[in-house]
């Protein structure tokens, strides 16, 4: 081993090794909290001055994180947050967890991952450890990182450390804390891997090294394509159900009975979050420039991206029944987050729900008590307060995200019309007839 990762090495095991996190949003967060809590003194890195504030002064804009955890890290001096990329030259780790969103086109943008590189570029030391934790394309670590930092005369696997561990944070998820989800780790040379493995060891349970960097990239592909391809599968089911006459709920509920050779997915108004919609198209553009079609991501995103519209069809058909065109109905959307218990409407089959709505000239409302505002086509929504005058007056009740804080026996009791897109009223038997399943 060289002296630079031998003298790293040992700052990590003593925990006195100074650690960054680039991008502060729903990965950089809890991970800077998690390095923090063990030990490390621990600096974030935003460009957004204000949460850069709420931070230091002990606030949490992230309801997995809690205020009180913040105080507390700020006032012992291990935690504290910077818009000035300055201090990555007295930093011994740096964790990049910065979005990775889609262009227009549908082609991967990494001008985040770039952008983020080319501080490092200025700043990059002897003896520094780099993980890239936002989703990309097989290949970024090695082909766009690497030679921009190997550009300032340093020599990867000697003089600095460079790797790839996907983030796997569920927004939400009480069950699954960020130490407690397995790490899957890469580095460009065994070196790196050491490294990276030796630095994610001391706050993750436990820790998977794989043989490269493009196996990683992979690795976070393959788990948000999977669940992306059977969605669209079990909404493709559904659709065909409906047609059918059968409950599709009673068919999913029934399969999963059998011990093995199945998992459950459900069917749902769309995709959202930053993940799962997103990362499958990261690997089809990748499959296109090897002269592969993917067809089975391309199929499942086109089914999993038509449901808003499929929603919007049935709202109508269901009004229909009753006498009520589209065109002037009151409708009431519960919940706009992309899933249950968040505030995060990112890529939210809702706003594309609410936009349509909209657009065939119904008159739309909104309840989520975990988003008081959000913006749409240039208009700001605000959340209204759930009471039964509000919901009796609704010509429909859309059920689109199912948080748990929802009094859904109110909901029932004073809706003349609820679709519920997410089977969060399953637990009422016989169903109400006022209540109809997507």
């Amino acid at each position: 081993m060289g002296k630079n990762a031998s003298s790293l090495e040992k700052k990590i095991l003593r925990r006195t090794a100074r650690v960054g996190v680039i991008g502060l949003g729903y990965v950089g967060l809890p991970l800077a909290v998690e390095f923090a809590s063990r030990g490390f003194r621990t600096v974030g890195i935003d460009v957004d001055p204000k949460r850069v504030k709420e931070l230091n002064r002990g606030h949490s804009y992230i309801p997995d994180i809690s205020s009180a955890q913040i105080r507390l890290l700020v006032s012992q001096g291990r935690l504290k947050a910077t818009t000035r990329y300055e201090i990555l030259r007295q930093l011994d780790a740096v964790m990049i967890c910065v979005p990775t969103p889609l262009r227009k086109t549908r082609e991967p943008d990494i001008s985040y991952i770039v952008a983020a590189t080319e501080e490092l570029v200025k700043h990059l030391h002897r003896g520094q450890a780099i993980s890239l934790e936002s989703t990309t394309y097989p290949g970024t670590t090695e082909e766009v990182i690497l030679p921009k930092l190997e550009a300032t005369g340093l020599k990867v696997g000697r003089d600095f450390f460079l790797g790839f561990s996907p983030e796997r944070i569920d927004p939400g998820n009480k069950e699954y804390a960020t130490s407690q989800i397995p790490k899957v780790v890469s580095g460009i040379t065994p070196a790196c891997r050491k490294v990276i493995q030796r630095l994610y060891g001391q706050v993750i349970q436990k820790v998977i090294p794989v043989s490269s960097t493009k196996v990683a990239e992979m690795v976070k592909l393959l788990e948000n394509t999977f669940r992306s391809v059977n969605i669209g599968l079990v909404n493709e089911l559904s659709l065909l159900c409906h047609r059918m006459g059968v409950d599709v709920w009673e068919v999913i509920d029934a399969a999963k009975s059998k011990p093995f050779g199945f998992m459950a997915f459900y069917p749902g108004p769309g995709l959202g979050g930053h993940c799962i919609p997103i990362d499958p198209l990261y690997l089809s553009w990748k499959a296109k420039l090897h002269g592969f079609e993917a067809r089975f991501i391309e199929l499942s995103s086109q089914i999993n991206s038509a449901m808003p519209e499929v929603v919007v069809e049935r709202v109508g058909q269901e009004l229909n029944k009753r006498g009520q065109p589209l065109k002037g109905a009151r409708i009431l959307v519960l919940g706009v987050a992309y899933k249950r218990n968040v505030g995060d409407v990112r890529e939210s089959p809702a706003i594309e729900i609410i936009q349509h709505l909209k657009n065939k000239g119904a008159r739309v409302n909104y309840h989520d008590p975990f988003v008081p505002s959000f913006s749409i086509g240039g208009d700001s929504l605000r959340s209204v307060r759930l009471s039964p005058t509000l919901l009796s007056a609704a010509n429909c009740v859309l059920i689109v995200t199912d948080h748990g804080n929802v009094d859904y026996l109110k909901v029932v009791k004073n809706s003349r019309l609820i679709l519920d897109t997410r089977n969060a009223l399953k637990s009422l038997s016989p169903r109400p007839s006022n209540v109809v399943r997507l």
